[in-house]
């Protein structure tokens, strides 16, 4: 995987960050956020209970570093345009773009505050890949992101909601991660066995 992005110019990791991002939004917003609209209405049009995007957030500035805090911004405002309706959008804008900044910076001061403490997970420290590490950074990620984004739209939401919208907002972003990094080991697992089907036989 290193390598994989070691190869990648600076416009095309910029469009492959932001796509995935859309992709996976889109994703949350077709499938996950219709079914939680029907048990957490109030709830719903703040936050998912399984945002896929967070992962990519978490995985992309661990490969990237802060490179990748612009492309995940443009992915968030992209996939608002893409799969908000109107009302909602109409909702949010007067702190949209408050908001689209708290989630994309919120992974890169939790991979920063672990680097203060001598706790360096970005890619290419190690051989090996620290899962237990990088879902140590989402958690921390996503208390940076849901304590943001309750300030942020505390002008929006029912005092009473607020406590409910906080925790739905950690839960979702660490469920989120972990479906993408068990997505992500897949990958790894199904190219590891493509390169053993290719390598020569003895």
């Amino acid at each position: 995987m290193s390598r994989f992005y070691q190869l990648l110019s600076p416009v095309q990791g910029f469009a492959v960050i932001t796509a995935v991002y859309i992709i996976c939004h889109g994703l949350t917003a077709l499938v996950v956020t219709p079914v939680q609209n029907l048990f957490l209405p109030e709830i719903t049009v703040f936050a998912s209970l399984a945002y896929l995007p967070h992962g990519v957030r978490v995985l992309c500035i661990w490969l990237f570093g802060w490179k990748a805090v612009l492309p995940l911004a443009a992915g968030a405002l992209l996939s608002e345009l893409l799969f908000t309706t109107s009302g909602v959008r109409e909702l949010m804008e007067p702190v949209l773009l408050q908001s689209i900044g708290v989630g994309a910076f919120s992974v890169f001061a939790a991979f920063e505050i672990a680097w203060l403490f001598g706790w360096d997970l970005y890619a290419g420290q190690s051989r090996r890949i620290a899962w237990t590490g990088l879902l140590a950074i989402g958690g921390l990620a996503s208390v940076i992101n849901s304590l943001g984004q309750t300030v942020v739209f505390s002008g929006l939401i029912f005092p009473d909601d607020q406590l409910p919208v906080m925790t739905v907002y950690a839960v979702g972003d660490l469920i989120g991660l972990a479906v993408c990094m068990f997505a992500l080991m897949l990958i790894f697992r199904w190219l590891r066995l493509a390169g053993q089907g290719r390598s020569p036989q003895g």
